[in-house]
């Protein structure tokens, strides 16, 4: 781990706290020591007033999720709206499950590839972020994830493996991350509780090997460790502080 790795967070984790007030939570989590946020909206925001918004706080726009409709339908707005808040990572978040047969994810690698091909075109990079559900093995005994990732093109199309949902799944992140080495530039961190429920856990508080993935880091040139907590049995401001905290004594010092 000699080369220092960035952490950002999902702005997901804190939907509830953004909706009541949006710049107030991003400052909330400059404060606690986040270099950038990855976003799932932008609180009705107009791209140069967000940009002031992250250049006040000291945050960084580590990436956008973006779901797929918007992606197939007004890729060009988005790409504009990237460039002006200094952000170059987009990410397709979720498959919706009407769209998750076998048809759908052989058609969507094609979907995939040409939001892919225009995102690298003009300087983005373009990720698939991954649940459990791509990992139900398909008729060929492929899983959709493999297959979304053999069968785009390298270079347009990314992932953001989700460490939570692999490990749910029952896959290996630190595997995954070898076998797609150099093609993960965003990496979800979570943790899961070690009790039946299977819960979100704070980072260092469940069972999920984070050590060996942090280790992966660099082999695998990844750009932004992204923390999210979809749900919490705490505060959720206080779970990502928390998770925070795990990865400045654990990781960011060493």
């Amino acid at each position: 781990m000699s080369k220092r790795i960035p952490v950002a967070l999902q702005m997901f984790s804190l939907r509830n706290e953004t909706e009541k007030d949006f710049t107030g939570t991003l400052k909330k989590v400059a404060e606690i020591g986040y270099e950038g946020v990855e976003f799932a909206g932008y609180g009705g925001l107009e791209a140069t007033e967000l940009k002031k918004v992250l250049d006040h706080l000291g945050l960084k726009a580590a990436s956008s999720h973006v779901p797929l409709t918007t992606l197939e339908s007004e890729l060009s707005s988005v790409i504009e709206y990237q460039h002006a808040i200094g952000n170059k990572h987009i990410v397709c978040p979720f498959l919706p499950p009407e769209r998750r047969s076998e048809q759908d994810y052989r058609e969507l690698v094609s979907i995939l590839n040409s939001v892919g091909e225009t995102c690298y075109k003009e300087g983005l990079s373009f990720a698939y972020h991954n649940h459990d559900f791509e990992l139900q093995p398909l008729s060929d005994g492929r899983k959709p994830l493999e297959l979304l990732l053999e069968e785009t093109n390298h270079d347009w199309v990314k992932a953001e493996f989700d460490v939570y949902w692999l490990t749910k799944a029952g896959e290996d992140p630190v595997k995954w991350l070898e076998r797609y080495q150099g093609r993960t530039p965003l990496v979800h961190l979570k943790d899961m509780t070690t009790d039946g429920e299977k819960f979100f856990a704070e980072l260092g508080t469940g069972g999920v090997d984070l050590s060996a993935i942090l280790n992966k880091g660099e082999a695998s040139q990844v750009e932004w460790w992204v923390v999210e907590q979809d749900q919490s049995r705490r505060s959720p401001l206080e779970s990502i502080e928390m998770s925070f905290h795990y990865l400045t004594k654990n990781y960011i010092t060493a």
